[in-house]
């Protein structure tokens, strides 16, 4: 199985120059890896960028209508995107995603012919109260609930309390929680690592971890370091 690398920039950068100027040189440096790579730039630059594989970083749950401010899947499919993030915790926080809710997103997402990048993760209250296991499953069987097309289906673990904080999870208890997981989902589903990765580490959770990929936030807005993640997992 191939590895799949994601770069989430998230709300990056602040102008069109500098996206342009960021992908070129990711293009540039990868130049024809083996593994793939998706970029997910902010909704406003996706008709800028063209070379590399993209995705979205959200979609609404309704095909069309009077939704204001929502991207619906057939318009991601419109911009030849592939894939979409779709549940990442900055999701579920700031704009009160719940499970039923990403659910719908994942159906029409599939519905319109995309592949999810479905993110699950732990926060640090849940992990302490020793709810790691019954929150990750919760959210895989919510989220996934009555959808049988599951080969288009990617998991991105990213434990909350990691997430743009320096804070890594251990490569120990990341393999522990993949293994956990892949109990839960087809034995072919690729499932990514996300949460403070960076070259220093990034290889570890693919060769030590057991993870089939990496779902890169801060990091992949330096080229540079971003190329050294993507030749990290090759």
């Amino acid at each position: 199985m191939k590895p799949l690398i994601v770069a989430n920039w998230k709300m990056n950068p602040t102008s069109r120059e500098e996206a342009k100027n960021l992908f070129n040189s990711i293009k540039e440096g990868i130049g024809s890896a083996k593994i793939e790579v998706v970029i997910c730039p902010p909704f406003v630059y996706l008709p800028l960028l063209s070379g590399l594989t993209l995705g979205a970083q959200n979609v609404f749950y309704k095909e069309g209508g009077a939704f204001t401010g929502g991207i619906s899947g057939a318009m991601l499919k419109d911009l030849r995107l592939e894939y979409v993030i779709v549940g990442h915790s900055e999701s579920r926080r700031y704009l009160k995603e719940t499970d039923e809710i990403i659910n719908q997103k994942i159906k029409e997402a599939l519905d319109s012919g995309l592949k999810i990048i479905f993110c699950i993760g732990e926060t640090a209250e849940e992990r302490d109260a020793d709810q790691k296991n019954e929150v990750l499953e919760r959210q895989i069987k919510k989220g996934l609930e009555n959808i049988e097309n599951l080969e288009n289906i990617n998991i991105a673990y990213e434990p909350v309390w990691a997430i743009g904080t320096g804070n890594n999870c251990s490569i120990e208890e990341t393999k522990e929680s993949i293994e956990f997981i892949r109990k839960l989902v087809r034995p072919d589903t690729r499932i990514l690592y996300g949460g403070s990765v960076k070259s220093e580490n990034s290889g570890e959770y693919i060769k030590d971890a057991g993870a089939n990929g990496l779902l890169v936030g801060g990091a992949s807005l330096n080229a540079e370091e971003f190329i050294k993640i993507v030749k990290s997992a090759e």
